[in-house]
């Protein structure tokens, strides 16, 4: 999905620092393309708003100069104490040539393993893949709803549906269900008391931030 951002030039003058460009609600952000690299600024509001429907691999219709470039956001930069994002760069992206990202990996669906007292585990939150930039999913969603006890999702289970290349060993393992964890038996030299019943774990994920 591609969505239209309007995007101005920016012009080195005493009226157009980076501190009032941001004062005034935008962000500034540099177009980089084969023989360019263009000064620009983007609404803050209208930026994160085209994010949101594009999604951050998204192809973006940036509008500048009477002109119209198919860009990828490459990278921002976020203020650490006020999470604001500060600056972007944007790509301009040939539509007919293969790109290499990174796209999340979202486990969707309650395993079945996890109902009969079994853990989910996620190694892989991210994966580099090649694509044409229209076949970049926002993200890889891999239902895990018939994952059972002792079983592995691995890389190589993602059906690609022939629009992408996973760029990493496809041996590894994306998620798996962990058996419950049992009770440590006290040796002690006597029986222990019948019809305790075995400590039942939930769901667990272990989440890591984007980079």
């Amino acid at each position: 999905m591609s969505a239209v951002l309007q995007a101005n030039e920016r012009v080195k003058d005493k009226n157009s620092t980076i501190r009032k460009i941001r004062e005034a609600g935008n962000i500034p952000a540099v177009l980089n393309g084969s023989n360019q690299s263009k000064p620009i600024y983007v609404n803050s509001a209208d930026f994160l708003k085209t994010i949101r429907t594009t999604g951050r691999n998204g192809i973006i219709k940036l509008a500048i100069d009477n002109e119209q470039h198919s860009v990828m956001l490459h990278e921002i930069q976020t203020d650490p104490i006020k999470s604001e994002i500060i600056h972007a760069d944007f790509k301009i992206v040939n539509m007919s040539a293969e790109v290499t990202v990174d796209v999340n990996i979202n486990l969707v669906g309650e395993a079945a393993g996890v109902k009969d007292g079994g853990v989910l585990q996620q190694a892989i939150h991210q994966v580099s893949i090649q694509a044409l930039p229209m076949n970049i999913p926002q993200t890889i969603d891999i239902d895990v709803s018939q994952l059972e006890v002792g079983q592995v999702i691995k890389l190589e289970d993602i059906d690609t549906q022939g629009k992408y290349t996973i760029n990493q060993d496809t041996s590894q393992v994306v998620a798996s269900i962990l058996p419950p964890k049992q009770e440590e038996e006290i040796s002690t030299g006597e029986e222990q008391e019948p019809g305790e019943p075995e400590s039942i774990e939930g769901r667990e994920t272990n989440e890591t931030n984007e980079s």
